[in-house]
């Protein structure tokens, strides 16, 4: 096609792929898609010209520190355990902590 980049190109998967139960990144080349008609292989994102804004920088920030929080909740059996009593059942402690973090720490 004119003027189609060959570099953002995407691939669809036939059905019997052993991509089908596959979706994510695989190895910074390819991202795997799963959509309701199929599965798709896309070229992996170029971010690297992306411009941020300031507000944009500290909600990173702010979302990589709960992460930190989230993972050291998870890390520690007895803090997990006395996290997860609060939550409601189908609740997982990781995103209630996510969750919890970025309640508290709105800019």
């Amino acid at each position: 096609m004119p003027g189609s980049n060959p570099e953002s190109a995407m691939a669809r998967v036939n059905k019997q792929s052993i991509l089908n139960d596959v979706s994510g990144g695989i190895g910074k080349q390819f991202v795997v898609k799963q959509y309701a008609h199929g599965t798709v292989l896309s070229a992996y994102p170029d971010m690297s010209h992306v411009k941020y804004s300031k507000l944009q920088k500290l909600k990173q920030g702010i979302f990589a520190q709960a992460v930190a929080f989230a993972r050291s909740i998870v890390h520690n059996p007895d803090k997990k355990k006395a996290f997860a009593k609060r939550l409601k059942k189908n609740e997982r402690v990781y995103n209630a902590a996510i969750k919890e973090y970025l309640r508290k720490h709105k800019g």
